[in-house]
């Protein structure tokens, strides 16, 4: 199947040795260019190289339902299918044009229950009005949190047309399928993704601001979707216990179909890691016997012994086959929702993720108060005091109840809180940031989490965890929206040089990688600032592209003070 590192255009222009490209980084791009268009010759080695290079990508990674590539999912297999709304008209002409790529256009049931969901097949893509851009590699689709970052990079790209097609293709999800959704794959219905619309839409709104164009009519529109956004985190199933706070749940049964490869050798390799870890009392693990049988589990059941040795080690003379084994209910719901988390794979909810469902964490908590905070501003904007009131009301109580919940004063850091056994949770990790980026840490709180930022900070920026599980989403790794919601939350509360000195560190890794690869990568191993990842617990892939790689770039190196930008180029 064909992975999407590079379009055919792309590699056209790669194999004539030429770019032509528009400015990508405004004033300062243009110090550095007298002709943003002039040809010149392909080379992966400068700043100026890597800029030109994610300038020409957003075209690169842009999809349409007009563009066969979109239809291609090598998460899966099976016929290629569009599916349509119940609730709307199919397209004029959409059904004979899509023949050519032997697409097939399809309707999605009246009602999206989970039930529904689980028997669509084939599996397919979602239809949505706008182009959008996708992360790259096997994620050839409009993802939730991606696009904030992704928008974020068009806007500074000055592709206001594009992100603002994006933005509105999220109002589309909320009015026909649900919600905001992980992705538009069929798969994907029932599950959202961490809350950033409220974020794209004044990114959006204030872009056109500074453009002289004061668009109050396009945000009343965008207002009512940003409060049904918000709405769906704030009742069940999506509430954290009594804490008043939130959690990521997936309302999804069962094993995900969307792991590259044969999900089962995923699963497989859970089982064997529970198995070994508690052995076959291990909660997470259902003994498939005559009390249990094959009937009575939701994935499928597994041969397995304890002295299996991939992935985990085991040095054991008992090497009896195990009975039937199989992962719980519970299991396949944690690791649902540690998917709407974004965090997919990490051990931060437990081992692989069985636990996201029992706690409420401090990424999604802290997006939710921005939301509050953002909602109150376009209220303010569209001249609804009393709703401005309200917002604020309640982003004063979820700040109260982030603290009273999430705040670990001995520590000085954010944690997340397991609201089944009331406890903060031991595991360090960098979302500890997200309350600096959010505005709602304290004063003296943002100056503890600083002084604790070398538990996180390492040659090449900041790594997700301290924890080394082989998990994508843990240490060594560092991921660039983390990068750039650490250093947005750093700056905000004055620890520029902090800030600085790891957005240095990040950029200079990435840039260096790029002359080794001539691509962005997913995600880096900063310990070794290399692009090489060694990933046992999950995504083994270091997918190729990439969106919010490309977008974070341009973000980080804009927001910097000149003479680090300096640096870079003469690098």
């Amino acid at each position: 199947m064909k992975v999407f590192t590079q379009s055919r255009r792309w590699r056209s222009l790669l194999s004539a040795g030429v770019l032509i490209v528009a400015n990508p980084l405004g004033n300062w791009f243009d110090r550095q260019s007298s002709n943003k268009t002039q040809a010149v010759k392909e080379s992966f080695q400068s700043l100026d190289d890597i800029l030109r290079y994610i300038s020409a990508d957003w075209d690169n990674l842009k999809r349409s339902m007009a563009d066969c590539e979109s239809f291609e999912d090598i998460k899966t297999s099976g016929d290629e299918a569009l599916y349509i709304p119940a609730d709307i008209a199919a397209p004029s002409g959409l059904e004979e044009a899509l023949k050519q790529c032997n697409v097939r256009v399809l309707r999605l049931p009246k009602k999206i229950t989970e039930e529904a969901v689980g028997e669509i097949r084939p599996h397919g893509l979602l239809y949505l009005e706008n182009p959008y851009v996708v992360p790259g590699g096997q994620f050839n689709e409009m993802y939730g949190w991606d696009s904030y970052f992704i928008i974020r990079g068009l806007l500074r790209d000055h592709h206001r047309d594009l992100a603002r097609g994006m933005v509105e293709n999220f109002f589309y999800e909320i009015q026909h399928y649900g919600g905001v959704l992980n992705a538009n794959r069929t798969y994907y219905l029932g599950r959202s993704q961490p809350p950033f619309l409220s974020s794209m839409i004044l990114a959006l709104y204030n872009s056109d601001h500074a453009a002289g164009q004061s668009n109050l009519s396009w945000l009343e529109k965008a207002y009512p979707f940003a409060v049904e956004d918000y709405e769906q985190w704030n009742r069940k199933p999506h509430l954290a216990g009594d804490t008043g706070l939130s959690r990521y749940y997936d309302e999804g049964e069962g094993p995900v179909p969307e792991i590259m490869g044969d999900p089962s050798d995923y699963y497989r390799g859970v089982a064997r890691f529970f198995l070994v870890k508690g052995g076959e009392s291990d909660p997470h693990l259902v003994k498939v016997d005559t009390r249990h049988s094959d009937a009575s589990v939701l994935g499928p059941v597994f041969q397995v012994s304890i002295c299996d040795s991939a992935p985990i080690r085991i040095h054991t003379a008992n090497c009896a086959p195990a009975d039937g084994i199989a992962l719980s209910a519970e299991f396949y719901k944690g690791d649902r929702s540690m998917r709407e988390s974004g965090f997919d794979v990490t051990f931060r909810f437990g081992p692989y993720g069985a636990e996201t469902h029992h706690f409420a964490p401090v990424c999604l908590n802290s997006l939710l108060y921005k939301t509050e905070r953002d909602l109150g501003q376009i209220a303010v904007l569209l001249g609804r005091e009393s709703d401005a009131e309200q917002w604020a009301k309640k982003a004063v109580e979820r700040k109260r109840r982030i603290t009273k919940y999430l705040w670990d004063e001995r520590r000085g850091l954010f944690v997340d809180y397991n609201f089944t056994t009331h406890a903060r949770s031991s595991y360090e990790y960098a979302t500890t940031f997200y309350p600096l980026w959010a505005g709602l840490a304290s004063v003296e709180q943002a100056h503890a989490v600083d002084r604790n930022l070398h538990l996180f900070e390492q040659p090449g920026g900041l790594a997700m965890s301290r924890h080394e599980s082989e998990a994508q989403w843990d240490f060594p790794y560092g991921w660039a929206p983390i990068h750039l919601l650490a250093m947005e939350g750093l700056r905000r509360y004055g620890y520029r040089s902090d800030a600085n000195r790891n957005t240095e560190k990040f950029l200079s890794m990435v840039l260096e990688n790029f002359r080794n690869d001539h691509t962005l990568r997913e995600k880096y191993n900063v310990v070794r600032r290399s692009a090489e990842t060694h990933i046992a617990a999950g995504y083994a892939q270091n997918v190729t592209g990439f969106g919010w790689t490309n977008a974070v770039f341009v973000e980080l190196l804009r927001e910097s003070p000149p003479d680090l930008a300096a640096r870079l180029s003469k690098e």
